[in-house]
């Protein structure tokens, strides 16, 4: 091989992906995943609820035994990163992750079969996270295995989760959606910084305070079990607007524009 071939082909070698290889990418691993059953689905996204406890149980760690002072939370948010870092290394199935990924099949094809599809996908997967959150937050409040001390924390994160009104949860769901379909975006070439991309982008959704449904449940859910709010307050004022906001940021910023733009420059 000369010289001349072997420059060109490292050019193209350190050439960035375009969108339409980041697309292609994320397409054919949405329809594996599409393809998957019911009971595999549910048992990954059970796996996540478990492992998406570990922001709330970093983060209040954290807020329990560093010192009182201006810079504690851009510390304690980085406990906020475990979950997904965790999560997202396994390879376990977060319904905010799919808020991108198996809407690309269904731009594509815009067909009811696959329409079903997503929605079963959808379904399964939000309400294992949501029992495996249920369960960890149940032994967090109703047991001994964390410090009285920590489980106030965790109280305290999910008082201040509930503070905003439902427009504003929404609203900071809709961001957090986005952030987090956008991660996942960036994650198929993103290559030695792909740690640093999960830590930054979720580390910004929680110095934010933006409203992501499955993390922020673990925090709300401490509530309802200790007494502090109903399950009527948490579910109707922060897991529903939550929930609506990270679908729209998801689907309508990320995958729909981002669909759009390659579609766009197929034409």
């Amino acid at each position: 091989m000369s010289e001349k071939q072997d420059y060109f082909i490292e050019t193209e070698r350190r050439q960035s992906p375009s969108a339409a290889v980041v697309h292609e990418t994320i397409f054919k691993e949405a329809e594996s995943e599409l393809k998957r059953s019911s009971t595999a689905l549910f048992w990954s996204g059970f796996a996540a609820g478990l492992t998406m406890t570990l922001s709330m149980i970093t983060e209040g760690i954290l807020h329990t035994y560093l010192p009182e002072a201006d810079w504690r939370p851009l510390v304690t948010n980085f406990g906020y990163s475990i979950g997904f870092l965790a999560i997202i290394l396994a390879r376990q199935q977060l319904f905010t992750e799919n808020t991108l990924t198996p809407i690309l099949p269904l731009l594509h094809r815009k067909d009811m079969k696959t329409f079903k599809n997503v929605l079963r996908l959808w379904g399964v997967v939000l309400v294992a996270n949501l029992l495996g959150v249920f369960l960890v937050s149940w032994i967090a409040a109703k047991s001994s295995a964390f410090e009285p001390e920590v489980q106030e924390a965790f109280i305290a994160l999910g008082t201040k989760a509930m503070e905003p009104d439902f427009f504003t949860i929404l609203l900071r769901g809709i961001f957090a959606g986005w952030l987090i379909a956008l991660m996942v975006w960036l994650l198929p070439f993103a290559e030695t910084a792909r740690v640093w991309v999960i830590i930054i982008i979720t580390w910004i959704v929680g110095i934010a305070e933006l409203s992501h449904v499955i993390a922020g449940s673990s925090e709300t859910f401490m509530l309802a079990f200790s007494g502090a709010a109903s399950w009527g307050e948490v579910l109707g004022g922060y897991l529903l607007p939550a929930l609506i906001g990270n679908i729209l940021g998801g689907v309508i910023l990320v995958a729909v524009l981002n669909h759009a733009q390659v579609k766009g420059s197929d034409g």
